[in-house]
């Protein structure tokens, strides 16, 4: 790793002193043929340039014995140092390649993705010659100098009612809207470009004519994409969205957000990257879990991006205003790439600073775990300085976070206290390494982040610039990215330097920290209400300053520990453990935890605690019984929509799968059985349903008495009002529990 330290910054800092890169402003790498790379470089002139190198795949075995049986090989290195793999053996192409290792299969008895095998396969082929070229991306580029493309279609449906489907004849794209960070923008249209087919060559020759390094969309991936695929082959178009005029490639996928598998259609465009804002605005969500809706037109308002004038038109308006207002439905299709753009610029630019430091496409960097972007980064350092890797430890349990809610009720005011970055300072502070890290990589790579990351938050404050300002702190909110999740890593079952002893004595420390802070908090007179991993919220002690407590506690820490105290608040109310809300000082209401926020939760529910909940904070909860009479007796009248009882649930599976899964015993789910009787739409794994409970039970099966909303019927009321009424007493006593098991504490 590159020595980062300067005695000034008057230059600008870069990735590139963390991670070294035998290239500049290299933009893609492409596996070209059987044994070479294709590089593609972004010049200083915004010009596209490229060049073939030479390629050995390459694979890792557990000695130079086992490597040298390999046949057609082209060279078996010895790695130093103790490590399991100690041999890396190249091959002259990738059939060579692909052949040796189907050969170490019948060899060993094992595949490369079991724990036992003797030999290490790392399949991302980019990833491979990442490493062995000493190549990342993006070195010597800025954020705002990479040629983004934004995509979106629209399409109009031959069945009134019924959502396009591409496999239809009559289901045509008739609008393509592309844009570019460029500023330049564009809109096509079947009838001015002569029909579906001219449309669709038309917007596969200016995707070449602007020759993008990334093309984005929202929702990209399983509509805009595949519907643009789908139509092309209907008239034999070949699908030539990559550079040199290469076909796009796909293929079924999935990665995991938390405990959320999301399955999506992959499409790997030749020299270019493709990034999904609907899979980023899902992993910007994934924390505090506050949008209601991960659409671009939500997910626009809720990041602030549009425009007072934006153009909005209802699915069902489409196909008529192509008929009847051309014009306003191409503002519509332009505002919605631009809101694109937009979330983007928000969003992407962390991604685009880690890609520098990772042997991984940046399209991979997205949809990669932190623990596997780490890896990637380890490995290559060792691989860099040919020293042989170790295997993953076995996993063991362990102890956790340390977290409990004290207290539950509504407490004001609280304050939060926190200690910034705990479990990486805690490493640092003990200088605490991998048992199998033998060079010391792991702590040098998260020190020089830390440093890295202090230095670029003082860049950002300092910035003579709007632009100087940002790029700073996108390239520190990387790093903080990156930073916090080194620890997770050590418990990483696939991690090549885990180490679950390590695990286990960090999260030890920061239990043993917190309790003291705690126990600190209390013997000065505060209230500790909530605890959670790194931060305890409480009630301050009467004549105490924000500053003259955190100094209070600072001085209690350990070196290397530093505490914040980052919020202070009007009021609190603590639900249960990780469940509560916060009233600004301003007024403003943050829910935290799954009970009070969860998009799976009902529109009517979603209303009812943020009115209870604001009515609790602001001292009058008194009024909640009368605000939950009112909301029964709007459902018994059927004074609400329908849409308000609608409830979101993603197909994770195919129905087949499903199907097939209750042959085995697996319980029914309404959102299969429903995907599986639907009329209006071919529902695919990634897709969201949304639908509600009929009948009359008050615990009715709901596999077998729900309603999409695409069946809903204004002009009649089905909806199961003894369901949702028992739905809401249960939520309004949870709520007056809390309160009253507060009085009595």
């Amino acid at each position: 790793m590159a020595n980062f330290f300067r005695a000034n910054h008057k230059e600008k800092m870069t990735n590139h002193e963390l991670i070294h890169s035998a290239y500049e402003r290299l933009a893609a790498i492409e596996i070209a043929d059987g044994n070479h790379a294709e590089l593609f470089f972004r010049g200083t002139d915004d010009l596209v340039s490229s060049q073939l190198v030479e390629f050995h795949p390459w694979l890792l075995t557990a000695g130079m014995e086992l490597g040298s049986q390999l046949a057609g090989n082209c060279g078996v290195q010895a790695l130093a140092g103790t490590g399991a793999m100690r041999a890396r053996v190249e091959f002259p192409d990738v059939a060579s390649y692909e052949a040796a290792v189907k050969q170490l299969k019948k060899l060993t008895g094992q595949n490369p993705s079991s724990p036992l095998a003797p030999y290490r396969v790392f399949s991302d082929l980019m990833q491979q010659a990442m490493i062995a070229l000493q190549a990342r991306l993006f070195h010597g580029m800025t954020f705002r100098e990479l040629r983004r493309m934004q995509l979106d279609i629209e399409c109009r449906t031959s069945v009134p009612g019924k959502f396009c489907d591409a496999k239809v004849e009559g289901d045509e794209v008739f609008m393509v809207a592309l844009t570019d960070s460029t500023g330049f923008e564009l809109c096509l249209t079947a009838r001015e470009c002569g029909g579906e087919a001219a449309l669709l060559q038309r917007t596969l020759e200016a995707i070449q004519e602007r020759d993008p390094d990334v093309i984005e969309g929202h929702n990209l991936f399983n509509f805009d994409l595949p519907y643009l695929e789908t139509r092309c082959k209907r008239y034999k178009i070949p699908f030539t969205i990559g550079r040199h005029g290469r076909v796009a490639k796909s293929r079924a996928s999935r990665f995991t957000i938390a405990e959320k598998t999301i399955n999506y259609t992959r499409y790997d465009i030749y020299g270019r990257h493709v990034v999904d804002t609907y899979h980023l605005v899902r992993l910007a969500d994934n924390t505090k879990r506050e949008m209601d809706s991960y659409g671009l037109k939500y997910a626009a308002k809720y990041f602030g991006i549009a425009k007072p004038d934006r153009t909005y038109v209802e699915g069902n308006e489409i196909t008529n205003l192509y008929e009847t207002d051309l014009e306003r439905l191409k503002r519509y299709n332009i505002d919605d790439v631009l809101e694109t753009d937009g979330i983007s610029r928000i969003l992407s630019a962390s991604y685009f600073y880690q890609t520098q430091l990772l042997p991984l496409s940046y399209q991979n960097c997205v949809i990669r775990g932190n623990a596997t972007r780490i890896d990637g980064m380890l490995c290559a350092e060792y691989l860099a300085a040919n020293a042989a890797l170790p295997s993953p430890q076995a996993a063991v349990p362990f102890e956790g976070a340390l977290t409990e809610a004290s207290q539950v009720g509504v407490f004001q005011p609280v304050w939060h206290i926190d200690v910034r970055s705990l479990y990486p300072s805690v490493i640092l502070a003990k200088r605490l390494s991998p048992t199998t890290d033998v060079r010391g990589t792991f702590l040098t790579i998260l020190d020089n982040l830390r440093q890295f990351r202090l230095q670029a938050k003082d860049a950002a404050r300092t910035a003579s610039t709007a632009e100087e300002r940002d790029y700073y702190s996108a390239l520190q909110a990387s790093f903080k990215i990156l930073i916090n999740s080194f620890y997770g890593y050590l418990g990483f079952a696939q991690g090549t330097f885990n180490d679950y002893v390590m695990a286990r004595e960090v999260t030890a420390t920061g239990r043993e920290i917190l309790g003291g802070m705690r126990d600190h908090l209390t013997a000065a007179g505060a209230a500790v209400v909530e605890m959670d991993t790194d931060g305890i919220y409480f009630v301050p002690p009467a004549g105490t300053t924000v500053d003259a407590m955190r100094q209070r506690i600072q001085q209690e820490l350990p070196p290397g520990i530093e505490v914040e105290l980052d919020g202070v608040f009007a009021a609190m109310f603590s639900y249960k453990s990780k469940n509560y809300a916060l009233l600004e000082e301003d007024g403003h209401v943050i829910l935290r935890g799954a009970a009070l926020r969860s998009r799976s939760m009902e529109p009517f529910l979603r209303r009812y605690v943020d009115g209870a909940v604001e009515r609790i904070l602001l001292g009058r909860a008194c009024e909640v019984a009368a605000f939950t009479a009112e909301t029964e007796e709007a459902i018994r009248e059927h004074r609400l929509p329908l849409a308000d009882f609608l409830q979101r649930a993603s197909l994770n599976q195919t129905v087949e799968t499903y199907q097939e899964a209750l042959k085995k015993g697996k319980s029914r789910q309404a959102v299969y059985e429903l995907a599986a009787r639907a009329k209006k739409r071919d529902y695919q794994p990634g897709d969201t349903l949304k639908y509600y409970v009929t009948g009359t039970r008050k615990k009715p099966s709901v596999a077998d008495n729900s309603k999409l909303d695409e069946e809903i019927d204004p002009a009649v009321r089905d909806e199961n009002v003894a369901y949702y009424l028992d739905r809401l007493k249960s939520l309004a006593d949870n709520f007056l529990a809390a309160l009253s098991q507060q009085a009595v504490q």
